[in-house]
């Protein structure tokens, strides 16, 4: 099909979110241009937004509705009726597969996670009893969001379909990935892929490689890493996965992690009760901030 350009929106940054004033969602951008709304909402710190007039992020005629209303539960940016599928791409990063002594893949390596993964930024991650064997690990990753319905995308017209940029944290149970040749099941639990905070649009940062990628374990730095070393362009990452298929306006994708993870550590570092996972990505992404709470 003919590539349509999205319209660039309106807003820099977006955040879904339940209002203080009336309990009603409401997408909104942020007041304080350089606030890191996630830390912001663990401290309790009151985070302001611009109303929006839609509840679509991807409306090229969104516009502010001269309201500004308080964050009381802070949502994930695009909600799980709206994702669909998320895609993922494996192994993305050159230094992550030196990391794991594992080849780079010809192609991106693809694989799916249904919707009822998604979580919100400082949601409580449910670890079920199937994965408590001392195998639950992190994975900060740069997602990616279209903005308008695409297929057979050329690689230099890939990055006009993008909305914007967020973060995600693809946590996964290692041993059932190990039991497996596809990673579905592994990645697939309810609230493994905790979005978000803020979706910084392609008018505010165009180039997404700029974006550094870090994760702390209860304080403690386990991942920093740049979206410059990644083994494909993102441009050519979605041109990929759009040959023959559609990407509907809301798409996920989330693109790999950086070296770091707890499973490419000696001795290994497993997700335990009660630990907090802090997931910080720049440019005025924010830090995804979630706690680990075993059923």
């Amino acid at each position: 099909m003919p590539i349509s350009i999205t319209t660039p929106p309106t807003w820099y940054r977006l955040i879904r979110f339940i209002a203080n004033e009336d309990g009603k969602e409401y997408l909104g951008e942020p007041v304080d241009p350089d606030m890191d709304i996630g830390l912001a909402y663990h401290d309790s710190t009151p985070i302001l937004a611009h109303i929006l007039d839609t509840l679509k992020p991807w409306d090229p005629h969104a516009r502010r509705t001269g309201a500004i209303f308080t964050v009381k539960i802070l949502l994930s940016p695009i909600s799980s009726s709206q994702v669909g599928t998320i895609r993922a791409t494996g192994l993305s990063y050159r230094d992550h597969a030196a990391e794991m002594n594992l080849a780079y893949p010809s192609v991106p390596a693809l694989f799916f996670k249904p919707s009822t993964c998604l979580a919100n930024p400082g949601e409580d991650i449910p670890i079920p009893k199937v994965c408590q064997r001392e195998e639950m690990d992190y994975e900060v990753e740069l997602a990616v969001v279209i903005g308008k319905e695409c297929k057979d995308v050329k690689e230099e017209d890939a990055l006009h379909c993008v909305l914007g940029w967020t973060g995600a944290n693809d946590l996964t149970a290692r041993k059932h990935q190990a039991e497996s040749s596809q990673w579905g099941y592994a990645k697939g639990f309810d609230k493994l892929c905790p979005l978000g905070p803020c979706l910084v649009s392609t008018r505010a940062l165009p180039d997404p490689h700029v974006i550094s990628l870090q994760t702390t374990l209860n304080g403690e730095l386990m991942q920093d890493g740049s979206a410059r070393k990644m083994i494909f362009p993102l441009a050519y990452v979605i041109s990929y996965l759009s040959q023959g298929t559609t990407l509907p306006a809301g798409t996920v994708i989330i693109t790999g992690t950086p070296p770091g993870i707890g499973d490419g550590r000696t001795p290994k570092v497993w997700l335990k009760d009660d630990d907090e996972v802090h997931c910080r990505l720049s440019h005025g992404i924010g830090t995804l901030r979630n706690k680990i709470v075993y059923e």
